[in-house]
């Protein structure tokens, strides 16, 4: 029930947003396959927080679909495999839907989130049979 209420809460941050509408369908986004081209007017801006905001939420938000995928019984390539699945799912529905910004690094920073989900559990469950 928690995975479910997790997923329904990342749908709705990334392609149910306020912007998204059934008559925005197939309208085309805007898509960026510049790596980190998006976060260089935060940096000439020196608007750390943004960027912490935008790099570190990304990974943040895709953590928990690592862990789950552990504890599921997925190992660590398989579990980081269905992650960059979820997160190519994502930006190309926020393509299609023209939702926010479909971005290389956002499908690279969800991947990287749910690896460290996937690791920081199995350590856990290591440590934790000790």
């Amino acid at each position: 029930m928690l995975f479910i209420l997790y997923m329904l809460v990342l749908l709705r941050f990334t392609i149910f947003r306020e912007s998204w509408s059934l008559d925005k369908f197939m309208r085309n986004g805007t898509l960026n396959l510049s790596l980190f081209t998006g976060y260089l007017p935060f940096v000439r801006s020196r608007n750390w927080w943004r960027i912490i905001y935008l790099f570190g939420g990304n990974i943040v938000c895709f953590i928990p679909f690592g862990v789950y995928l552990h504890y599921r019984g997925f190992h660590l390539l398989p579990a980081t495999i269905c992650g960059f699945l979820l997160s190519f799912f994502i930006e190309s529905m926020q393509y299609v839907w023209g939702v926010g910004v479909s971005e290389l690094d956002d499908l690279i920073l969800n991947t990287l989130g749910v690896f460290i989900g996937a690791v920081s559990a199995g350590i856990f469950a290591k440590k934790r049979k000790k």
